[in-house]
């Protein structure tokens, strides 16, 4: 059986090698709210998944319309195992809950890079921050050079990129992007580093510099997140 958790997810634990991410659109905060409750009351009655299945968690899009899916598979043959035999079924329940669901994409994933949470940080994030930087055509091998660039930026960040607790970069199964899985202490704390005119994040430092101008990006898009619902197995 499933059970919920207020902790969040912790994205570099070393048996989940197989993260996936996916978007649903629902339409009005309301619906948000039952859908969340939906797929809560639809895991709960049900056994967990046999094999590989780590953790399932939904985030709430600040936009009022969306809500992210992330699950922790130990392998994607696990996932695929599920998808088989108990998938359809809760689909099925959630859609009579909640009509007109659109589930627009699933995307596979390996985490390639993090900054991680510092030791002693207790800070639970108000904020989830989920960036997909898009890079053109066949230049999939450069994408770990673009999270290498962040991530040296990342490294001593001044005092109004204090609200950051971590970053976690994976890389897409089809080569096409990597997504950004960014948890910040509040809204406010992000918002401000934007605003910071001085060496914080993507200011006019050589190092955010290089990142902003690296040749391989062709877009970036990012959707912001609050917690709300986490489910893992008894």
């Amino acid at each position: 059986m499933a059970r919920r958790t207020h902790t969040h997810p912790d994205l570099t634990r070393p048996d989940a090698l197989a993260p996936f991410f996916s978007t649903w659109r629902v339409g009005t905060p309301e619906r948000q709210r039952e859908t969340v409750e939906a797929i809560a009351a639809t895991w709960e009655r049900r056994a967990w998944p046999a094999e590989g299945g780590l953790g399932y968690f939904v985030y709430a899009g600040h936009d009022g319309t969306t809500l992210l899916h992330h699950s922790q598979w130990a392998r994607e043959q696990d996932y695929e195992a599920f998808v088989k035999t108990q998938r359809q079924e809760r689909v099925d329940e959630i859609d009579i809950a909640v009509p007109g669901i659109e589930r627009v994409a699933l995307d596979r994933y390996r985490r390639y890079r993090s900054r991680e949470r510092a030791v002693g940080d207790t800070r639970v994030p108000g904020l989830v921050l989920v960036g997909r930087i898009d890079f053109v055509e066949e230049t999939a091998e450069r994408r770990r050079e673009f999270v290498d660039l962040v991530l040296d930026a990342l490294a001593d960040p001044p005092e109004s990129d204090r609200g950051l607790i971590s970053a976690h970069f994976h890389l897409s199964q089809d080569g096409t992007h990597v997504l950004n899985y960014a948890e910040w202490e509040s809204a406010e704390s992000y918002d401000e580093a934007i605003a910071s005119s001085g060496a914080g994040l993507g200011s006019a430092e050589p190092k955010w510099e290089r990142v902003r101008t690296y040749p391989a990006v062709k877009s970036f898009t990012g959707s912001r997140y609050s917690y709300a619902l986490g489910l893992v197995p008894e």
